[in-house]
């Protein structure tokens, strides 16, 4: 028998494939934990590589990666239970690349804002040094950050602003932001 993954025994994407299903070479690699917590067996685990004639190197590449999968799908569940990355229902696909950017922001500034936060813990979690926390541990402190962020507001002010003197058309007037001491053409104080 030749060594390799047994032959695909589904046919839903060869239906019309009249002779017998292809063999798909590639790499067979079998994971052995040595060592659990608690004295726990596990089993083993099987990974298949669609490279053949894979590397030592390869190998060590492949198994890594299948372990980094764990961080990817936290992120993704963090993403859309705690940022809310589902949660609005959005019209276009523009408004979603849009949504999306915005909370890779908000996960960006979460994950800069470690060395500001404090550890705000539940009872079961572990404690953890400020360079090891995650951002939902984060979020959670950061109400106690935005009191000492500087504002981005201060020395601006909001004044009664017609759009057409800014913007040339004419919509209706409303509130601009205007910077203290600044004078726009067109704009009266």
């Amino acid at each position: 028998m030749r060594p390799g993954p047994p032959p695909a025994d589904h046919r839903s994407s060869w239906l019309d494939h009249e002779s017998e299903l292809p063999l798909v070479e590639g790499t067979l690699i079998r994971l052995k934990v040595e060592h659990l917590s608690k004295e726990r067996g596990a089993p083993p685990v099987w990974l298949w590589s669609s490279k053949t004639g894979a590397t030592p190197d390869d190998v060590d590449r492949f198994w890594q990666a299948f372990l980094r999968r764990f961080d990817l799908e936290h992120t993704f569940r963090f993403a859309k239970q705690t940022l809310g990355w589902t949660t609005p229902r959005l019209r276009t696909p523009e408004a979603a690349d849009r949504w999306t950017w915005l909370l890779i922001v908000a996960h960006s500034q979460l994950r800069l804002a470690r060395s500001l936060a404090e550890d705000l813990r539940r009872p079961w979690e572990k404690p953890a040094t400020s360079d090891r926390l995650t951002p939902a541990r984060v979020r959670r402190g950061f109400r106690n950050i935005r009191a000492h962020l500087a504002r981005l507001s201060h020395g601006l002010t909001l004044a009664p602003v017609k759009s057409d003197s800014l913007f040339g058309s004419s919509r209706r007037a409303g509130f601009g932001i205007l910077d203290c001491g600044a004078e726009l053409p067109g704009v009266r104080p």
